[in-house]
């Protein structure tokens, strides 16, 4: 690092603290965790190389942030310490090899880290006296009025203990869009996030506020286990549970750095369907007497470490905003970015999708933008960051001539977005062949955007059976920059592969309008081959669920022309595989086209045993019930779906019936 002066250094603690005060005391963060978190690291790396400039009043010596005048302060008597964080693989390795060359051999306990705030509970005979907010580490607020509101909490416990017990308060998703829903009605701003969300909620004077919030809890840690004559973390868990307290299921007992990436790249793949946010993963020393011997730093313990996932949403420089031409020629606009880590991936680029797109954002070229992955795969400018601008930003402005061929656009009245008219524009049949390669479609490893350009240009290929021909130009594709023999023959090795994929990905790389992988999956399900499919009527396809009328137009106009059946056919001469490998529909009138919901416990056969069944016979299942729904189908101890039915008179039906149904 070149710039590691003292100056740097008090640069640095001026931000942090800046940054503290914004997010504890005013719940109004100005800059996100990725930059509190690069600059935290960079102040620590300062103060490694010069401990003798270390300023006592340094934010590496506190533990978060000051305490708000409006609520009591609570002293609390063992320290809320917060936890050292790690960032990659090679940092969790050295954590657990610093506990083994302690002389310690331990199993783990790794929990997820749920995106809330911390709270101390204090309970004297078993009844709720103190709830406290973390607040420095040994200063928090009293919010008890508000965490008697929550309902996972309990006010009394199971066995009539005084005890202290900690954990994190939090919203779940769900509960923020609702709440963002109301506000929006009334015109507020809606709140940004489920953690400053669950942060104001229980920092309101009015507990009435709180209480309307629907907050939860889970607890995770036990200050003085060896009080209740407890050996072992995951023992007090266990203890804590049997109080009456809840517990994260997501709990578990590990032995080795292989088990814990595994829980963490288990736990990061499960991150969106969680129902509520977490940002990592919490590895702890499971052993107490370990986790004693280890002690603790100033600021942390030294028995575990906080893993945090790669940031969701990061910040970076709009540098330019660029128009390309796709298949259809449609014009995109697209943000060219500063480079940023998002996510393990190195994000420059990111679609913009149309003028009013750019335009609803306000943005110009020269903003700072926030980025995220949108589902984690695509990434997606979400904001500019206004109060960031200098004054030396430009404006967007739309183009009116096609970038590649020079041709005048044209924009329909009830369109947004603006085309190429032009047929033979180069650019639409590059990004055809993108398309057609790409890894949803045919995945053909090897063939990038860059090589497929260079094979239109070089006339490699000018149509897309022409990708099933490169074998022909082996020697020639050697010759080309970048590429040798064993890259070539990977490449047609892919090639050659991707002939034996499914029908559905085949049909999504045709690239029909409007025709995505799920709509291909269900044609392709439905009709089995492409022939059958060929000869479906524009009525019989609006006859599928989730097939409209505009798809069954885009279907039937592409299979009546004559050039796209003739690129079919040929792409059949050369070996392509044209039916869908997986199990194709056995329509049942009972079942085509209804919508289902399942309840209750089932016996004979499993939830997801009944759902393929349904879905085998042309039928959908929902998690709701609705006037929309066909049948209700119940197993024991059906819960508020079957009430539902009742009242809005939908067939119920028993396992039984349901299963003499499918005969």
């Amino acid at each position: 690092m070149d710039n590691i002066t003292k100056e740097r250094m008090y640069e640095l603690i001026k931000i942090i603290d800046q940054a503290n005060y914004d997010y504890h005391v005013l719940d109004d963060p100005k800059i996100t965790d990725q930059e509190y978190d690069a600059y935290y690291r960079e102040l620590e790396t300062i103060e490694k190389a010069h401990p003798d400039w270390i300023d006592e009043a340094s934010p590496t010596k506190k533990v978060g942030g000051e305490v708000i005048d409006e609520f009591k302060k609570v002293e609390h008597t063992i320290p809320m310490l917060s936890l050292g964080d790690v960032f990659n693989e090679e940092e969790i390795i050295n954590f657990l090899k610093r506990i083994e060359n302690s002389g310690i051999h331990s199993n783990y306990v790794c929990e997820l880290k749920i995106d809330g705030l911390s709270v101390s509970l204090h309970y004297e005979k078993g009844i709720l006296t103190t709830a406290a907010t973390r607040g420095n580490g040994v200063v928090g607020e009293d919010i008890t009025h508000n965490v008697k509101t929550i309902k996972s909490i309990p006010l009394k416990l199971k066995e009539p203990l005084t005890i202290e017990v900690r954990g994190e308060i939090f919203m779940s998703k769900k509960t923020l869009e609702e709440i963002n829903r109301e506000r929006l009605l009334k015109k507020e701003k809606p709140l940004q996030n489920t953690r400053n969300a669950a942060a104001g909620s229980i920092k309101q004077l009015d507990s009435k506020v709180a209480a309307k919030r629907n907050l939860d809890a889970y607890l995770y840690h036990l200050p003085n286990p060896l009080d209740y004559n407890i050996k072992t973390h995951h023992e007090a868990l266990e203890f804590l549970r049997k109080l009456g307290f809840k517990t994260n299921p997501n709990n578990k007992i590990v032995k080795n750095i292989n088990e814990v990436m595994d829980y963490i790249h288990e736990k990061g793949n499960l991150r969106e369907k969680l129902p509520y946010d977490i940002d990592g993963v919490v590895i702890k020393v499971d052993s107490i007497e370990a986790q004693q011997k280890l002690g603790f730093t100033a600021r942390t313990p030294r028995w575990a470490i906080a893993y945090k996932f790669p940031a969701t949403e990061v910040l970076t420089k709009l540098n330019d905003i660029i128009f390309t031409v796709g298949r259809t020629g449609k014009i995109t606009p697209n943000a060219i970015l500063n480079p940023v880590q998002l996510m393990g991936s190195t994000i420059s680029r990111a679609t913009l999708h149309n003028e009013d797109y750019v335009k609803a954002k306000n943005l110009m070229i020269g903003d700072t933008v926030s980025i995220k992955k949108a589902g984690d795969v695509i990434p997606e400018v979400v904001e500019a960051k206004i109060e960031r601008r200098t004054g030396e930003e430009k404006p967007f402005k739309m183009i009116d001539i096609c970038p590649i061929c020079h041709t005048k656009l044209i924009k329909k009245e009830d369109q947004v977005d603006y085309f190429c008219p032009n047929p033979n524009c180069p650019a639409r049949y590059i990004e055809s062949f993108i398309h057609f390669v790409s890894r949803q479609a045919m995945n053909i490893d090897g063939l990038g955007e860059r090589l497929v350009e260079d094979l239109y240009n070089f006339k490699f290929i000018k149509t897309i059976p022409d990708i099933y021909k490169l074998s022909r130009y082996k020697e020639e594709l050697i010759k080309l920059e970048g590429y040798g023999n064993k890259s070539v023959n990977n490449l047609l090795t892919a090639i050659e592969e991707s002939k034996k994929n499914s029908l559905e990905r085949l049909l999504f790389g045709l690239g029909i309008k409007n025709v995505g992988k799920e709509k291909a999956k269900i044609l392709a399900k439905t009709y089995g081959n492409i022939d059958n499919l060929i000869k479906v009527s524009y009525d019989e396809l609006l006859q599928l669920q989730d097939i409209g009328p505009i798809i069954a137009k885009n279907v039937t106009d592409y299979f009546s022309s004559k050039d796209n059946l003739e690129i079919i056919n040929e792409l059949k001469q050369l070996g392509l595989n044209t039916k869908y490998e997986g199990e194709t529909l056995n329509i049942k009138e009972e079942f085509f086209n209804k919508r289902f919901v399942l309840t209750g416990t089932l016996t004979k056969l499993t939830r997801e045993e009944a759902k393929n069944i349904i879905e085998n016979y042309g039928g959908k299942t929902a998690d709701s019930v609705s006037k929309k729904t066909t049948a209700v189908i119940v197993g024991k101890n059906p819960g508020s779906k079957y009430d539902k039915a009742k009242e809005l008179n939908i067939p119920i039906w028993t396992e039984e019936e349901f299963i003499e149904k499918t005969k």
